[in-house]
């Protein structure tokens, strides 16, 4: 729908009336958020009526994407973005004396993913709904999301994140509530010739769902993200009587991720997992038989594809098999035909504790009819195998084994399509982590790079970058990235490597006010801004960065002298992750150390922002110069801030592995800071136990002093020395001090490139323009034709 300065003006107006009786001059930024925001609901509200009516109408094939997490940060630019609004809006609001930005900073991020993996699944929906593809979204209602982190004498600190008090995009479909049941006892009785469930004792949750939008870019359709709440069913009120007995309702869809440290909290993350997968599916089989018009369920998978991100959402394989079978009374065999050919499965891992394993006992007392399904599927795979394969490779790829129930087996056995995100992932989970399934069922397994909204993290984030794309290429890269390698006919172009530096100087003094405006920390925007942006854990190696920063800090203190930097980082740590909380409190001391210390001159200057989240990336990624990728080789399955950093301009310091790889492919060795331990080598010492890292630091004196300075950073209780030991514990896992001396010497080059600006920025042009390889409208193409086998919905945009 065309929108004019004057009609936006007056409809501005109009809603700021309505809702708070409140004219321009007197209202707050979040009044006057929450009228922009109604303004663009009515500008998306009749295109997402006839995208529903048109998806019933044409019967295409609709992809249902299963995910615990998503990421969508705030939408309120994203949708006028992608309504074709957000030139004329900024500069409607501009001469109304008002900024965009500033309202919009009013909007809070929305809490439902913690990082890569939500983000992803933020950035599935917004492609799908922009290349035209009917596709939803299928997930939780949190909330409080994830946690608000605040940082108390260096200390992560845990707390409520209530954002939905603001938000202003979510519909309450009361009329598609289902029932899910949990607990009590469940009997398999004979109902005319049909072995049907009697349930006992079960508590039923009712799962009511809000629906959000998903805006496409200027395709006139809008999808839709299916989110989960957890409600009394009206008929059992009386069965809760107390506010006591209301909240253990209510907190099933209070947090993301539990504190999995006991049982009460495992025992949540599962009722969770299994709360909406079941109302997904059932909301699916409804719109299936009631809007369809289908009664024939062998024609599901024309119509239906199910695909669980991780293993979170696994247990849809069961769970369809159970709506199928028992309430639907459709055979076993022709069932799990119907559901292999439904479900498609992504791993996001190889690390063996995120490849959940549910306790067989935990899951039989909340699931029981859900337990004696999986075991049938388990009877059914072994029998299946026996004769075909040695008994060991049956053992090894059964769903239940030793009371537990591994989860990503269940997702690869029921599912017709099993992919990793990377060229490297993918190749380490059929010859290594999933090989015996590879060697079992080669064809299913297939390789989709993920991507990132390049529109968004360009568009959006980062608008003078934009503009000088426009006017260097032209402006139809905006829609088809495939342009954006044009910019490369820039690289011996001086003006266009000027403005390049001017720009990322003006982010960075952005992010420099901010900086001291969060933090009290001044910082040069003449430094080089070195940034690591991720969540926290061991394997990203956060650990390596804080030894490269008491490297030069020790330098500097010696009269050795370094460009100035300014190091950030941002990262949340899961609240019962113990190391990794210490490794918050050891980078923050060690930031209050060196930026306190007058003996340095301000050369160097550490960073730590709090409560990490889209909306804090999309200020920090504009204005970084060096990128930080530099997890163990091999246990990244893809890293999607590399590509967010690299699009960005930011050159990528990188070790091999997830898409780092194709990143370095795609940009050339010499665009690139690559360093460390390959593939081969890391597993040769898994295989060896070979890892001595004792006899590297007392061989390595620059290690040697590096490490006892950590040892030496106030105001801690132990944790550098937690550090310490695990730095120097035998065979240590990721391997921080092997990677060492050649991450210095890869720090160093970087710091021999800044010296030479225009190679700098040349480098810089190279990533811009090689970015387009990872927008995310390409990964999802590759799904929807080698996967899920989609066909574009085609809707008459309004005028």
């Amino acid at each position: 729908m065309q929108l004019t300065k004057e009609k936006f003006k007056e409809r501005f107006e109009r809603k700021l009336d309505d809702y708070f009786e409140n004219d321009i001059k007197h209202a707050s930024n979040s009044e006057l958020c929450a009228a922009l925001s109604a303004v663009v609901r009515d500008g998306y509200a009749p295109q997402w009526r006839r995208t529903r009516i048109s998806e019933t109408h044409e019967g295409n094939k609709q992809i249902y994407y299963f995910s615990i997490e998503f990421l969508p940060g705030t939408l309120l630019k994203s949708n006028l973005l992608n309504l074709g609004w957000l030139k004329t809006v900024r500069e409607a609001l501009k001469e109304m004396g008002l900024d965009l930005d500033t309202i919009a900073a009013a909007e809070p991020d929305m809490a439902l993913g913690n990082g890569g993996l939500g983000r992803l699944a933020a950035a599935f929906m917004d492609s799908l709904a922009s290349l035209g593809y009917t596709g939803n979204g299928n997930g939780i209602r949190y909330k409080y999301g994830l946690f608000k982190q605040k940082f108390v004498d260096g200390y992560q600190k845990e707390l409520p994140n209530d954002w939905l008090k603001d938000d202003h995009w979510e519909v309450r479909r009361e009329s598609k509530a289902v029932p899910v049941r949990f607990g009590g006892k469940v009997e398999m009785v004979d109902d005319d010739g049909w072995l049907t469930p009697r349930y006992e004792g079960e508590r039923v949750v009712q799962a009511v769902p809000y629906d959000i939008a998903v805006v496409g870019y200027k395709d006139g359709i809008t999808n839709t993200l299916r989110l989960w709440d957890a409600e009394i069913p009206p008929q059992d009120e009386l069965k809760y009587p107390t506010i006591a007995d209301r909240r253990k309702v209510e907190d099933l869809t209070s947090i993301l991720y539990p504190d999995d440290s006991n049982y009460e909290g495992l025992l949540l993350r599962l009722k969770q997992e299994y709360f909406f997968v079941s109302a997904g599916l059932q909301s699916i089989l409804n719109y299936f038989i009631k809007d369809l018009k289908q009664t024939d369920f062998r024609k599901l998978p024309e119509y239906v594809a199910v695909h669980i991100n991780d293993t979170h959402p696994a247990m849809a394989v069961a769970e369809l098999m159970r709506l199928l079978v028992d309430e639907h009374r459709v055979d076993w065999d022709t069932a799990w035909k119907i559901t292999v050919q439904t479900m498609s499965y992504t791993n996001h891992t190889i690390m063996a504790e995120a490849l959940e394993k549910w306790d067989l006992s935990m899951m039989q007392d909340l699931l029981p009819r859900i337990v004696q399904i999986i075991t049938e599927i388990d009877r059914r795979f072994v029998e299946s195998l026996k004769g075909k394969t040695s008994d060991d490779v049956i053992e090894r790829t059964r769903i239940i084994k030793n009371g537990r129930v591994h989860m990503a087996h269940l997702a690869i056995i029921g599912s017709h399509s099993i992919n990793g995100v990377a060229a490297l992932h993918t190749q380490l989970l059929e010859t290594d982590v999933l090989k015996d399934f590879y060697e079992l069922y080669p064809k299913r397994f297939n390789n989709k790079t993920n991507g990132i909204v390049l529109r968004r993290w360009l568009q959006i984030a980062n608008p003078e970058l934009s503009d000088l794309l426009d006017q260097t290429i032209g402006t139809k890269w905006r829609d088809d990235s495939n342009e954006m390698l044009k910019f490369e006919n820039f690289y011996h172009d001086t003006k266009t490597l000027n403005r390049l530096e001017e720009i990322k100087l003006d982010n960075k003094k952005k992010l420099a006010k901010f900086i001291k405006k969060e933090t009290g920390i001044e910082v040069d925007p003449t430094a080089i801004f070195d940034v690591q942006i991720k969540r926290l854990h061991a394997y990203k190696r956060q650990t390596l960065k804080l030894l490269h920063i008491l490297k030069l800090y020790q330098d500097l203190k010696n009269g050795i002298d370094h460009p100035k930097r300014v190091v950030i980082f941002a990262a949340k740590a899961a609240p019962s992750y113990v190391f990794a909380k210490q490794i918050i409190k050891v980078i923050n001391e060690t930031a209050n150390m060196i930026n306190n210390d007058p003996d340095i001159h301000g050369k160097l200057k550490v960073v730590f922002l709090e409560n990490y989240n889209v909306s804090l990336a999309e200020r920090i990624i504009p204005a970084a110069d060096v990128s930080e990728q530099i997890s163990t080789t091999t246990k990244e399955a893809s890293g999607t801030s590399n590509m967010k950093l690299m699009a960005n301009g930011a050159l990528t310091v990188a070790t091999m592995d997830g898409a780092n790889i194709e990143i370095k492919d795609e940009v050339g060795e010499d665009n690139i800071f690559s360093f460390g331990l390959n593939k081969d080598q890391v597993y040769k010492y898994y295989a060896d136990k070979s890892y001595h890292p004792r006899n590297i630091y007392e061989n390595d004196p620059v290690l040697r002093d590096t490490i006892d300075s950590l040892k030496e950073v106030p105001n801690c209780n132990g944790e550098p020395q937690a550090l310490v030991n695990n730095f120097l514990s035998d065979n240590e896992e990721f391997l921080v001090l092997a990677d060492f001396e050649a991450y210095l010497a890869a720090q160093k080059a970087v710091e021999a490139t800044w010296a030479q600006k225009r190679i700098w920025y040349q480098m810089s042009l190279v990533n811009i323009a090689h970015s387009e390889r990872f927008d995310v409208d390409k990964t999802i193409q590759r799904y929807a034709q080698d996967i899920w086998h989609l066909k574009k919905l085609h809707i008459e945009k309004t005028k």
